[in-house]
């Protein structure tokens, strides 16, 4: 959305609940709709990029309004100092329960944010300090130059700003890159590490940011109802919240406002209809709930808003800004990157065996062998991706054994995949711009307040230029799904080329791809090695491998069967046996 597109939601925002003749009970339900739709945005970004599931958001909107509630009511603070009061007490919550939650995945992450809620809300029902089951009372309501807000006109106005500028600062967020490193934890995790963004500190940070976004709503809730009390803060609300965001859209930000509206009012009608229809004291609303989603997700398994709104047209960054700094290449002809006896074994089964070869800078060398010789095992070995059982792996003269692979990407590898990993919710060039997470500097607080833009110029600058180089500059805007599986490839290997490395990692960067591209592609190689750049290639295709290797490592079962000159390397009688299965 353009800026001016946020004003005039922002207008709305101020100038809706005074509309001549609107009930005093419709401006209620917007109030409502409102603070469940900032639940629901950060929801969209825990759930629908970050792909974590987490059923505590209701419980983490209690830690904010029970915090103003208690500094308001106990010790006179004003509402908005309990704002920050709220924010910090919501941050350092989450904070506690990611350190202990986020180290599940799938439904165990689910489930643990479950005990969380129930926890919370047990504790909010137990404590005297906050009035047990029957809460804290009297909480002042916000006020202007002694302007009391107590009107819900006024009321919903205030929410109604709060949720523009939550959606906006969100967006923001995911307009940045810690945003593209949240999106690759869905489906790019192990790419987006190669590139090093750290996962851990990612799902942390979209997990307090929902919880921020939560404890933001608690505030607003307690000083508009002026009173607080466990039940608002319970699992079933914390499956309300969840369930908006999934019937508007998790994966899309204006889906977190209709998917509060659709519920609300619907949860309203059925309180409304069902004890006419099921009798009084019946509550049913849970199960008809219940039956709606399932139908909901059988229909529209990505939601409502994909359904209702045009395909959204890919943003066209600034790519016209002067690129990051070139990456120098260490001296041609030292030592880049070494295996020294390098052993994995999975089970009984040793897929990699005394695996030994040094990689100098300025040179390309070929890792051949036939299917099953241990070469992609080789290559997570070298990344990080996988540990020795015994060996070491030396990067520059340094042992990087036992390290990760963000680390190996701080210390300058970078690789490309078997099998191409691409963030499917990223376009082109904004996948290669993850490759530049390391050379970035901008913190999540920079991006929320848009003080990262010439950084995120100098970004795309640099993504632009890599994917010029790979010759998929007309690509740029596309999405990642619209690619062929050569054209993926190619994208890989300038993701690659963007976190600025002086060592590279391919594993059968050919695969897929015609000749005119094979030919593209072995010019840039030829270029990269002639810059400095240590090449370590796997290829299948022999007669490209053949023409652009200086030398070559020849594996056979998880071992080194023969190293040398391609000319040489061609005429060995064990490397044409392992092809060929002998001379018969």
């Amino acid at each position: 959305m353009k800026p001016l597109h946020w004003l005039a939601l922002a207008a709305l925002a101020v100038l809706l609940p005074w509309l001549p003749g609107l009930p005093l009970f419709w401006v209620s339900l917007a109030c409502q709709i409102g603070i469940s739709a900032i639940i629901a945005t950060g929801l969209v970004v825990l759930t629908g990029v970050a792909g974590m599931t987490s059923f505590a958001q209701a419980s983490l909107m209690g830690i904010g309004a029970y915090a103003t509630a208690v500094l308001s009511t106990n010790y006179g603070l004003s509402p908005w100092l309990g704002l920050p009061a709220a924010l910090m007490a919501s941050l350092v919550v989450a904070l506690a329960m990611g350190a202990v939650t986020l180290r599940l995945s799938g439904h165990y992450l689910a489930l643990g944010t479950i005990a969380w809620s129930v926890s919370l809300y047990y504790l909010y029902a137990n404590l005297d300090i906050l009035g047990r089951n029957d809460g804290i009372s009297g909480i002042p309501p916000l006020s202007i130059a002694g302007w009391r807000l107590i009107d819900i006109r006024a009321s919903a106005v205030v929410i109604g700003l709060g949720l523009v500028g939550a959606m906006l600062t969100t967006r923001h967020l995911l307009d940045s890159r810690w945003g593209r490193a949240m999106r690759a934890l869905r489906g790019g995790a192990v790419a987006a590490a190669s590139v090093g963004v750290e996962l851990g500190q990612a799902r942390m940070l979209a997990f307090v940011y929902a919880a921020v976004l939560a404890g933001f709503a608690g505030w607003l809730f307690a000083h508009l109802q002026r009173a607080v009390n466990p039940t608002p803060f319970g699992l079933v609300a914390g499956i309300q919240y969840l369930l908006m965001a999934v019937v508007g859209g998790a994966a899309h930000l204006p889906g977190a406002l209709l998917g509060a509206i659709l519920v609300v009012l619907v949860n309203n009608a059925l309180q409304d209809w069902l004890p006419h229809l099921v009798g009084p004291g019946v509550n049913a609303e849970t199960v008809v709930f219940g039956l709606a989603l399932v139908l909901m997700l059988q229909a529209a398994p990505t939601g409502l808003w994909p359904l209702l709104a045009r395909k959204s047209k890919p943003r066209h960054h600034d790519v016209t800004a002067a690129a990051l700094p070139r990456t120098l290449m260490p001296a041609q002809g030292g030592v880049a990157l070494q295996a020294i006896n390098l052993q994995r074994r999975f089970g009984g089964l040793v897929a990699v065996a005394d695996l030994s070869f040094t990689l100098y800078q300025g040179e390309l060398l070929g890792l051949i062998g036939p299917n099953g010789a241990g070469k992609s095992t080789s290559f997570n070995l070298l990344s990080g991706v996988t540990q020795p059982n015994h060996g070491r792996v030396e990067l520059g003269g340094r042992d990087m054994t036992g390290s990760s692979p963000q680390d190996m990407a701080r210390c300058g590898i970078a690789r490309s995949f078997q099998h191409a990993k691409l963030v499917q919710s990223l376009t082109v060039i904004e996948n290669v711009a993850l490759g530049t997470h390391l050379r970035g500097a901008a913190s999540p607080v920079a991006a929320v307040l848009r003080r990262d833009r010439a950084e995120e110029a100098r970004i795309f600058a640099e993504a632009a230029i890599q994917l010029e180089r790979c010759g998929l500059a007309d690509l740029a805007d596309a999405s990642a799904t619209e690619l062929a599986l050569g054209q993926q490839r190619i994208v890989e290997i300038a993701r690659a080329l963007a976190a600025g490395p002086s060592v590279l990692l391919l594993d059968e960067p050919a695969a897929g791809l015609r000749h005119a591209e094979k030919q593209a592609l072995a010019a840039l190689l030829r270029q990269l090695r002639a810059e400095g750049m240590a090449i370590l290639l796997v290829e299948h295709d022999m007669e490209f491998v053949m023409s652009l290797a200086d030398r070559l490592v020849v594996m056979d079962f998880g071992t080194v069967i023969a190293e040398g000159r391609p000319q040489d390397v061609r005429r060995n009688p064990a490397v044409i046996e392992a092809y060929l299965g002998g001379v018969a």
